[in-house]
């Protein structure tokens, strides 16, 4: 089947936004495990009743508790705030690729 100059170039737009859709979804699913991560390491301070460390490279160093609480919420705050905007930007882009499936194959079908 031909399809129009203008299909095409629509088809080519359909392809690289769900690239970059396959993308974000991968870079939430890395924030996701980094939240994880982050969200255990605040249970475990928070439990420990010994001094606790960072690590630092290939190193472990004790820290002040009430500072790396600090930080690690800091951090998951930050993380949380960027995961809320990639939802959003999941969603636009999710909406989009459907408008544009719907809009090529109403161009192929007809």
């Amino acid at each position: 089947m031909q399809l129009d100059e203008e299909t095409n170039k629509r088809i080519q737009g359909l392809q690289l936004l769900e690239q970059t859709f396959q993308n974000l979804i991968f870079q939430k699913q890395t924030f996701q495990v980094d939240l994880n991560e982050i969200k255990t390491a605040l249970d475990e301070v928070e439990k420990a009743k010994t001094d606790v460390f960072r690590v630092l490279g290939q190193v472990m160093v004790k820290a002040d508790k009430p500072t790396l609480k600090k930080e690690l919420k800091e951090k998951f705050d930050t993380l949380n705030l960027r995961m809320k905007s990639m939802e959003k930007q999941e969603l636009q882009m999710r909406e989009e690729i459907e408008r544009l499936r719907a809009e090529i194959m109403d161009k192929v079908n007809n």
